[in-house]
């Protein structure tokens, strides 16, 4: 009897494990799911946009004359100071080479002013001889007046063809000095340009003028570096204070109404830790822009100011590439989801819940959301743990387990 039951007990115990062996075998295995645990946090409502930077005041320095400019010596980032700093030499520009008419007509031009100067020359001798003449009639007539030989009206006459021939000698005079003048206008136009041993323009420096740096501040960008003979107004380089920097960002029209001078905003994606920032201006007037899919867009401009120091933000320049974030509102110490983990059932905002390792689907009421997390309203507490980015096998009363 006892040989029986022992047999019959170890039949049992291994029908019992052979069964449990069965019955685990087709029990399914948990699915590896990523769980996260609901808390409590502070969400910021913002609209995003990509801009630049620029210097608020930038100067563009320009040539105030025509003439030749040297080299500029200047290199992007130098400092300068306002009404020190020499930017750049101006000189008188070369004469222009002559083509063949004009190299004629100029020689003829010389020749015409030279005969005309001998013309003066001659006229001026004339009126001398003749000056020199009546000077001795007049004196003449001066003695014979006093001894009384010729009457008063003889010499007065006499001293008036004086005065008008010293009038005629000034006048022809001045005419030889007009001829020389012409004479000299006239070679001046077969001047040729002047070049030394170096094939460089032969410049004057008793004739030049000196461009000083408007303000105080940095080189940003020079425009025109070679030596070269240039037009009045010509762009040379720009100058601006580093310091007075500012975003630029370009937002979509239905963004810019709901943004607000004062709001805060943080500068993302430059190449460093976010930056604080404030909103100066919305401009009044926005402008159309094909967007990379080739839509048109309405877009304005909202200027953003930084309220970091400058220590934050000082390796950024002039038109640097950015991201922004303005922030029209924010919550805070609500509760939270990532959005990853929030679907629509049957119209209705919802999640999977985990209890005890098994899925339920929670419904939940969802307030103000930005492009990562959700206010939860009403459905989830703190602590509880739902599902994100739930795949097909995921559904209710399915058993799960934490992804390592």
């Amino acid at each position: 009897m006892p040989a029986k039951k022992i047999k019959l007990g170890l039949k049992i115990v291994i029908g019992s494990l052979a069964l449990g062996l069965l019955v685990f075998a087709f029990v399914p295995e948990p699915v590896k799911v990523d769980i996260e645990i609901i808390k409590k946090g502070n969400l910021l409502i913002s609209l995003e946009g990509e801009g630049k930077t620029k210097i608020h005041d930038i100067y563009t320095v320009s040539t105030p004359i025509e003439g030749r400019i040297t080299r500029i010596d200047s290199e992007p980032g130098d400092i300068v100071v306002a009404g020190k700093t020499i930017l750049a030499n101006m000189y008188p520009a070369n004469p222009r080479f002559l083509d063949r008419r004009s190299e004629t007509q100029a020689k003829a031009d010389v020749a015409g002013a030279k005969a005309a100067l001998a013309l003066a020359n001659a006229r001026v001798k004339q009126a001398t001889a003749q000056l020199d003449y009546d000077l001795v009639d007049f004196n003449r007539t001066k003695e014979l007046f006093n001894k009384k030989s010729v009457s008063r009206v003889q010499l007065e006459r006499s001293e008036l063809r004086l005065k008008t021939l010293r009038a005629e000698l000034e006048t022809t005079e001045s005419n030889r000095q007009v001829m020389l003048s012409r004479l000299a206008a006239a070679k001046a136009q077969l001047l040729q340009p002047e070049v030394n041993n170096n094939n460089a323009s032969v410049l004057n420096d008793d004739c030049h003028i000196c461009i000083h740096s408007p303000v105080d501040g940095r080189v940003l960008r020079i425009l025109h570096k070679s030596e070269s003979t240039v037009p009045v107004g010509t762009a040379l380089m720009q100058i601006g204070d580093p310091a007075d920097l500012e975003v630029n960002i370009e937002m979509l029209s239905s963004n810019a109404v709901q943004v607000s001078v004062g709001d805060t905003a943080l500068i993302k994606r430059w190449g460093g830790d976010d930056i604080n920032a404030q909103v100066k201006v919305i401009e009044p007037s926005g402008f159309t822009k094909i967007s990379a899919l080739g839509v048109e867009e309405q877009r304005v401009n909202v200027i953003l100011s930084f309220t970091d120091p400058i220590e934050k933000w000082q390796s950024l320049g002039d038109a640097f590439r950015v991201e922004a974030a303005i922030i029209i509102d924010r919550a805070d110490d609500v509760i939270i989801v990532p959005l990853s983990a929030l679907f629509r059932q049957d119209e209705i905002w919802s999640v999977f819940k985990v209890v005890d390792d098994v899925v339920e689907l929670q419904q939940v009421a969802v307030g103000r959301r930005n492009d990562r997390f959700a206010e939860i309203k009403r459905g989830l507490k703190v602590g509880e743990r739902i599902i994100t980015h739930p795949g097909n096998e995921v559904a209710a009363g399915v058993r799960v387990e934490a992804r390592k």
